[in-house]
């Protein structure tokens, strides 16, 4: 498989966006033998900490960014043989008004020209909850964005912005959305039926069939800095984010 490149979006916090990444890129590694770099994005630095890292104490791609740093100065090796991630930090936030980027008006497609040489399968980028630079940046660098929801009001509401948003980039910059993944998922959920509707009006066709289950074990999980797959691998949430992967590789 050609080198592939991943954004992991969604309109708002508390889908489980994180989560969902981090488990992909580990069943990448872990039992498809993919090389996967993770980029954390995202200035709150969740993929950072949930993989045992402190934030503080490391540098992000903003440095890169700014023609500071290589970006092989940034790369750090996980707990995951053939996994490795670029921290995140604050000063992600509002990298794109400072230094050099504030006088490049191209500074958006400065990220893709960056990742465009690196010696990975796959590429994962997490991106803010929110249509800002970041995600913008993520989004033209990336082949395709798989897009995080929940059935909950709210999130699904933030989708049809989320589209419009990606449409808009991949008409300038050929992204192309891979797929929608559900987590906290309820089979037996009463609004399950309406909210599978408004996902396929948004995204015709995308809705992918693995859903990832309300699993505890995934909070118990990021207590270790650790995969699901290494602390509880029989969990419920284990064998739904090994089918995602499953699903996801076979869309790619």
């Amino acid at each position: 498989m050609p080198r592939k490149v991943i954004s992991i979006c969604s309109f708002k916090g508390g889908t489980a966006k994180t989560s969902t990444l981090l488990h992909i890129g580990s069943a990448l590694s872990l039992f498809h033998k993919q090389r996967v770099l993770l980029i954390d994005f995202d200035a709150q630095a969740n993929l950072t900490t949930g993989l045992g890292f402190d934030p503080d104490e490391q540098d992000s791609m903003a440095p890169v960014l700014q023609g500071e740093k290589s970006i092989q100065d940034v790369i750090l090796k996980t707990c995951i043989h053939n996994m490795d991630i670029i921290p995140a930090d604050t000063w992600l936030e509002r990298v794109e008004v400072s230094g050099a980027l504030a006088a490049d008006r191209y500074s958006h497609e400065r990220m893709k020209e960056i990742l465009r040489d690196l010696d990975y399968d796959v590429i994962l980028i997490d991106t803010p909850p929110s249509l800002c630079w970041l995600t913008e940046s993520a989004l033209i660098a990336s082949d395709f964005s798989l897009v995080c929801a929940i059935p909950e009001f709210y999130s699904v509401k933030g989708l049809q912005r989320l589209s419009l948003f990606i449409n808009n980039i991949a008409e300038r910059h050929g992204t192309k959305v891979l797929g929608v993944a559900l987590s906290f998922w309820n089979p037996r959920g009463t609004s399950n039926d309406a909210f599978l509707k408004v996902i396929e009006q948004t995204f015709p066709g995308k809705l992918l069939q693995a859903k990832v289950r309300r699993d505890i074990a995934v909070s118990r999980a990021t207590i270790y800095g650790k995969p699901i797959f290494e602390t509880e691998p029989k969990a419920r949430a284990s064998l739904d984010y090994k089918a995602l992967t499953h699903e996801i590789l076979e869309r790619v």
